[in-house]
């Protein structure tokens, strides 16, 4: 299982819209092969900034068969205009037994 976690900047005055715009995604992740759920978090000390955190079953589920997809295409339309920057990624997974 891999993990994706993205930091998100968003446009001030912009959150709400974003964080609608993230729930209205949330079904394309989710159908999206390979998915295992997705989750939002948005920071504390920096309200303009969110963690978007997806459970994919390998990398190439994300990074080829997500980012290849209509889904993929609509999850930007639909957020990307609340974006302040590109989102920077990274993918991670547990070293620690279960």
């Amino acid at each position: 299982m891999i993990t994706e976690i993205a930091q998100i900047e968003i446009l001030p005055g912009q959150e709400e819209d974003f964080e609608q715009a993230v729930a209205e995604a949330r079904p394309l992740f989710l159908a999206a092969d390979g998915c295992h759920g997705i989750d939002l978090r948005r920071s504390v000390e920096h309200p303009t900034r969110y963690r978007l955190i997806v459970q994919w079953e390998t990398l190439e589920h994300h990074t080829v068969t997500f980012r290849g997809s209509e889904g993929f295409t609509r999850w930007r339309a639909l957020a990307g205009p609340h974006f302040a920057a590109p989102p920077q990624v990274e993918h991670v997974y547990s070293v620690l037994a279960p």
